[in-house]
């Protein structure tokens, strides 16, 4: 009886014991269980830019979950600001389009790509990435910053005093597109900006810490041109919006700038928005394995109108070069299908990306998502530009083959890329894949923050920006020096290019 006893009592005691330590392996296991499997997987995945995303993951953990230094406070505008704006997408001013609302929907991502392509090409997009492909319009991006913003960003405040940086969720580009085309004078295309700065030099926090309002900043998706009218004469471009004294304090983030100072570059939106790592991942496997048949090719129409457009010499070059180009014309081919374009671009090693009504293009980031590697012919349209997206080493990325030299009939393309060794195209076309998380923006319908995209790049930036102005503030010095500067750092920048080319 006594031996029963004794039996049972060692047997409850093992259960006990084994009961305490699954309990603690569990507690364990759930407070490591992300960043354990996390940079498990880092450490085991293979794909192109891994090394990145490691280092990105890694100070995460490092860092711990803190908002310290990261806080944003978003500004309650009133709705004429923004989602009246944008609710008139069936008004046939805006982009010059009939109805731009199914190029709108998706939290501005438009309509999911159809992955069964007519051409028969049927491989492009596997059925696994298909939920993260958008007919995505190329002047969409307030809509889609604006989402990723109040939807996924993890430090925002209702305390203004606590933000490191101001939102202003006004749709700049939007509202000026209604007024662009047609008989409409510059107290229209005026009115909204002068109603915005108004309302906001009103706001307690404007005049923050003797910052007024230098850390605030809004977002276009439209170029700077476009909201930098020099006078008041009807017959020019555009709106005045950032000739006025309260938007010179602040920064507006668009997919061009001019020289201005407190202009910065971020890219226009592709067509792959992905929720997880793994998605981009996957992407950029395929991108390094694809075979590309095409020495270069262009997407694109002439500009016949512009005698200064290198266009029609380029599209030339690339029907006299056939075997080695593709050309899609956009004159009479879709251009507006991510299928048809990315089918171009992932079977060209380079991809000529000339200016076009203006500096930049879409096309630039479409290529990079394609693994392709640009051709560019002025350091505006990506060199002075996308300053915290982009490399500073631009030849580990791309080509620069100046202008002028395709203008006067100097430089043969074809020969000019057939100079490019071996070696150095896999090492570009490795940077150009590297870069693709870099340059699309997250769903922001996933939780999950396992990668930094063109957005977080973006915060950062400014976070670094607006950092830089309060400490001048508190070493005594004058805020406003270098804060909002014409024919800034970006002029001397373009000249250096020129220098060291010369």
């Amino acid at each position: 009886m006594a031996k029963t006893q004794t039996i049972a009592w060692v047997n409850h005691l093992l259960l006990f014991s084994l009961i305490a330590l699954t309990l603690v392996f569990i507690s364990y296991f759930t407070i490591h269980h992300n960043s354990a499997s996390l940079a498990k997987y880092l450490t085991e995945t293979t794909a192109a830019g891994v090394t990145f995303q490691q280092q990105y993951a890694a100070s995460n953990v490092a860092g711990g979950n803190t908002c310290s230094g990261r806080y944003i406070y978003v500004h309650h505008l009133p709705t004429r600001f923004n989602d009246d704006v944008f609710n008139s997408c069936r008004d046939s001013s805006l982009l010059k389009n009939p109805d731009m609302c199914p190029n709108l929907s998706n939290l501005g991502f438009g309509a999911q790509v159809n992955i069964k392509n007519p051409s028969g090409d049927q491989g492009l997009i596997t059925e696994r990435l298909a939920s993260s492909w958008y007919a995505t319009n190329h002047f969409s991006l307030e809509v889609i910053f604006r989402h990723r913003l109040m939807k996924s960003y993890d430090c925002l405040t209702n305390d203004s005093s606590l933000a490191s940086l101001i939102y202003v969720p006004f749709y700049p580009g939007f509202d000026i597109v209604r007024h662009l085309w047609g008989n409409y004078n510059t107290t229209v295309r005026d009115a909204l900006g002068f109603e915005l700065v108004s309302w906001l030099k009103n706001q307690p926090n404007w005049k923050t810490s003797g910052l007024w309002g230098r850390d605030h900043f809004f977002v276009s998706g439209r170029i700077a041109w476009d909201l930098r009218r020099p006078d008041d004469d009807d017959s020019h471009w555009g709106s005045k919006l950032m000739q006025l004294p309260e938007a010179m304090n602040m920064t507006m983030l668009s997919i061009e700038t001019t020289s201005w100072s407190n202009e910065l570059g971020i890219p226009y939106p592709t067509y792959f928005h992905p929720r997880r790592v793994k998605e981009v991942h996957r992407w950029q496997k395929r991108m390094t394995r694809q075979k590309r048949p095409y020495l270069f090719s262009f997407v694109g129409g002439p500009r016949a109108n512009m005698t200064d457009s290198i266009r029609g010499e380029l599209i030339n070059q690339c029907l006299a070069s056939r075997r080695n180009c593709k050309l899609l014309n956009c004159h009479s081919a879709n251009c507006t299908s991510p299928i048809e374009v990315l089918k171009v671009f992932r079977n060209s090693v380079f991809c000529l990306q000339p200016a076009g009504d203006s500096y930049t293009r879409r096309s630039t980031f479409d290529s990079i998502l394609a693994g392709c590697i640009p051709v560019f012919f002025h350091p505006f349209s990506a060199y002075t530009q996308y300053i915290w997206h982009l490399p500073r080493n631009y030849s580990s990325y791309s080509v620069y083959i100046p202008e002028n030299l395709v203008r006067e009939g100097i430089v043969s393309i074809r020969m000019q890329l057939l100079q490019v060794s071996k070696a150095e195209v896999v090492s570009m076309r490795q940077e150009v894949i590297n870069l693709i998380p870099k340059v699309i923006y997250r769903d922001p319908r996933s939780k999950s923050k396992d990668f930094e995209d063109a957005f977080d790049i973006a915060i950062k930036g400014m976070l670094e920006r607006v950092g830089k102005v309060r400490r001048q503030i508190e070493e005594g010095k004058d805020p406003g020096t270098g804060f909002a500067e014409p024919g800034s750092w970006k002029l001397k920048l373009e000249e250096g290019w020129y220098r060291e080319r010369s």
